[in-house]
């Protein structure tokens, strides 16, 4: 069985909307993913641009997506804890949430949303980073999905 990570804002390999960047609304892009394996009980989100010059830059972590969701709106509110019982983490901006592709001027940079299958719920408060929510995954990833996307300026 394959787990999925799609978005109809863009496709694998394309170029992402300036609505979803530095350039335009910097609002999060819509995602969709298929059915997770058996014994999933929450998702992970995690995007990153690792073509950064300073190193990977993070731009989303979210964390405890319920496993009743088969994806996300467009938009996702800068909030630590959602409706939907989803928990936010920092980005490389130092703010809640998602932050869009922004790199400098030149080639553009490949940005990797990352889903992950749990077999558990985190144990994790609001604010943490992507480092911290990954060493907490460890041993727990069932699944993963990616989904590529690029911008340049």
């Amino acid at each position: 069985m394959t787990f999925d990570l799609t978005s109809s804002a863009f496709q694998e390999g394309d170029v992402i909307p300036k609505t979803y960047t530095c350039e335009g609304s910097d609002v999060s892009p819509p995602l969709h993913w298929s059915i997770p394996p058996d014994g999933t009980r929450s998702y992970v989100i995690i995007a990153d641009d690792p073509d950064a010059p300073g190193g990977t830059w993070v731009h989303w972590v979210i964390y405890n997506l319920s496993l009743d969701l088969r994806g996300l709106s467009e938009g996702v509110p800068a909030k630590e804890r959602l409706p939907n019982g989803s928990v936010q983490g920092l980005n490389d901006f130092k703010r809640i949430g998602y932050g869009g592709p922004c790199p400098p001027p030149g080639k553009p940079h490949r940005y990797y949303f990352k889903l992950y299958a749990l077999d558990t719920v985190l144990d994790l408060k609001p604010r943490e980073t992507k480092v911290r929510v990954m060493e907490a995954c460890k041993g727990h990833i069932l699944a993963e999905a990616k989904l590529m996307g690029k911008f340049g300026r």
